[in-house]
């Protein structure tokens, strides 16, 4: 499904955001992806949506080398993959229903199975009687819920979900969690990058550590072994996403 073989990303102002990382996740796995600010998981998951480019090594997707797909192709990798923000990134002047649809009137699908998909998707979220509300009538954990749902509805078969409890309360991040679990349990391979290591204890799946650009624990890994995960919360120093680290 995914596989990094010997990954490193160096930004052209010279930021090292990734070090020779190698790893491999399945078809249908549940991972959760942690580390502190700066430590390299948003290039970690713009490299899988192909927003960004390794410097060395090799990404398959699906089969599919990220370092020989044409530009024309990327549209085509990405209609597999379904991403939850921790912002919402909804569209204030369109209705919950219309925010979900656009996600299927931008891959060509016809008006009737938008009609038939759409209210679906919704129910699953528990969000079926709010579909013609504005998102600014909606509180934050529903705004994410309709997030999820817009990015569930062309049935992808990855879910990334960067930071997706950042904007909720504890109660309405355990409940994405779990809708997300359900989700996987259906089959779709799940990515959760998050701070919440409660969270993480809690649902008990997959976790690989991510440190300064190198993966230094992954549960699903006997040769890097599990760790305590919350120490890389509370430890290391807070830097600024990408930020170039100088060892002491």
């Amino acid at each position: 499904m995914i596989d990094f073989k010997n990954v490193s990303k160096t930004y052209p102002n010279g930021t090292h955001a990734l070090y020779d990382v190698s790893l491999h996740i399945d078809k249908g796995e549940f991972v959760f992806i942690v580390g502190a600010s700066g430590a390299g998981k948003s290039t970690f998951l713009k490299l899988i949506m192909h927003e960004e480019s390794p410097t060395s090594g090799e990404i398959v997707i699906n089969g599919n080398k990220i370092s020989t797909l044409k530009r024309r192709q990327v549209p085509y990798l990405r209609r597999h993959m379904g991403i939850v923000f921790q912002d919402f990134r909804l569209i204030e002047k369109m209705s919950v229903f219309d925010n979900v649809a656009f996600a299927m009137r931008a891959v060509g699908e016809s008006t009737s199975v938008i009609k038939k998909r759409v209210p679906y998707v919704l129910d699953l979220v528990g969000l079926k009687n709010k579909m013609k509300n504005k998102p600014s009538e909606l509180s934050g954990g529903e705004q994410q819920r309709v997030s999820l749902a817009r990015a569930l509805v062309n049935n992808p078969e990855i879910i990334i979900a960067d930071e997706p409890t950042g904007n909720v309360d504890p109660e309405m991040s355990h409940e994405i969690i779990e809708l997300l679990n359900e989700i996987n349990a259906k089959g779709t391979t799940v990515l959760v990058v998050t701070h919440e290591h409660e969270l993480v204890r809690e649902f008990n799946q997959r976790v690989i550590t991510i440190n300064h650009g190198r993966i230094i624990g992954d549960t699903g890994n006997s040769e890097i072994g599990d760790i305590d995960v919350s120490e890389y919360y509370e430890d290391i120093p807070q830097y600024p996403d990408n930020a170039v680290v100088i060892p002491d």
